[in-house]
């Protein structure tokens, strides 16, 4: 394992192509916690994602031999273009393997850092087993994302910056995916401050950080499923449980749901784009059992389509209660559609869509469905709509989260 040295090393590595990304305080998450709470933008960084410094941290290390090899790694993305453009930088040649399904921005952005895109496997993992059998056919060096001593020593460069910028920082809430970063910020985080907590976050459906913890060994997950496509790992690393095991006070996990409503704070309230694993940690502030306390949390990236942002802002409002949407059965006689338009006009409740049916029902000579999405302003507007509609008569049921794409 590393000394606090090694990480000051490793950032002065660094120097000539990481950024060292400002804290921004939060006053939505610092008043919606009652914590004091701050941001660490690695969505800023070179590529995206704090990637970058693991990536160059290990490259820049290797023997002239080495380099003339060339490098290869496996990646859902980030890993991969801080590879590529770390390679582009010490005029290497980089192959990259990244699953089928990887966000075509993540993929077209590695492509312009000049690396080869091998595009094999559903998730992961199968990616992995792909990039070591090209290693193995033609000599390539392996650029691990996580499990690599130089690539956690990379990593660490954060909790440099964040203690330096702020000593007084009680708490650092860590995505997990693979655990490369949390292994390097917590290692370098406690041995400048040992005093400082360190909670790692990660996907409720790819928790494998939280089940080696509980085994006390790496756990192959049967299966993941997560919209945070960078942390869909189903094995944690084995030196990255080591330092979980040694440095990291608490794993909390956070729903598909409570991601999508962090991505909405973040976008409408600090004007900042996250993408789904890079919000880990800020879904995690409202994990938080105590009060009081500097936080930071770390937004490790941003890489993020433009269809998934459209996607992500719709959902995100139907989890803060901002988009009601709801079905209600009528009469089927003339009227019934305007009394319930003046019922959400009373109500301010801006109507946005609508759907008559009158084959939904079983009963449909005697009632028609009629689905109504509104625009409100949160949890209180809907209950005052929800009462309004009951006392004139109207039961109605909530379309939920799960439910709402069918409906769009």
């Amino acid at each position: 394992m590393h000394k606090l040295y090694d990480f000051m090393e490793a950032r002065e590595r660094l120097a000539t192509i990481a950024v060292k990304t400002k804290l921004i305080h939060s006053s939505v998450y610092s008043q919606e916690t009652g914590n004091d709470v701050y941001i660490k933008p690695e969505n800023l960084q070179r590529t995206g994602s704090f990637k970058l410094r693991g990536a160059y941290n290990k490259i820049s290390k290797l023997t002239e031999e080495e380099k003339a090899c060339g490098v290869i790694a496996a990646s859902a993305g980030n890993h991969a273009q801080g590879v590529a453009l770390a390679a582009q930088r010490l005029g290497i040649k980089a192959v990259i393997v990244m699953p089928r399904h990887t966000p075509l921005i993540k993929v077209e952005a590695t492509r312009q850092y000049g690396a080869e895109v091998v595009l094999a496997g559903e998730v992961y993992d199968e990616a992995y087993e792909k990039a070591c059998e090209l290693q193995e056919k033609h000599g390539y060096v392996f650029v691990h994302p996580f499990d690599d001593e130089d690539v956690i020593e990379g990593q660490g460069t954060i909790a440099l910056e964040i203690l330096e910028e702020l000593p007084n920082a009680d708490i650092i809430l860590v995505p997990i995916g693979g655990g490369g970063l949390i292994s390097g910020v917590a290692a370098a985080a406690k041995l400048k401050n040992p005093q400082v907590k360190i909670i790692g976050v990660e996907p409720e459906g790819a928790a494998s950080a939280k089940a080696a913890v509980a085994e006390g060994k790496p756990v192959n997950l049967p299966s993941v499923s997560t919209i945070a496509d960078g942390a869909a790992v189903k094995l944690i690393g084995t030196r990255d449980l080591e330092y979980i095991q040694t440095y990291v006070d608490e794993i909390v996990t956070v729903s598909d749901y409570e991601l999508m409503e962090a991505f909405l704070l973040l976008a409408e309230k600090h004007k900042i784009i996250g993408e789904n694993a890079g919000l880990l940690s800020v879904a995690g502030l409202k994990k938080l059992r105590v009060r009081g306390k500097t936080v930071v949390s770390i937004l490790s990236g941003g890489n993020i389509d433009v269809l998934t942002i459209a996607s992500m802002i719709t959902k995100g409002l139907v989890v803060r209660g901002r988009i009601f949407t709801f079905a209600v059965n009528l009469s089927d006689k003339p009227g019934q559609l305007v009394a319930v338009s003046e019922i959400l006009a009373e109500q301010n409740a801006n109507v946005i869509k609508l759907e008559h049916n009158q084959f939904k029902n079983l009963d449909r000579f005697h009632e028609v469905e009629l689905v109504v999405t509104v625009e409100t302003n949160g949890e209180d507007h809907i209950k005052k709509i929800t009462a309004a509609m009951a006392d004139r008569g109207y039961t109605i049921h909530r379309i939920s989260s799960n439910e709402f794409n069918e409906h769009d």
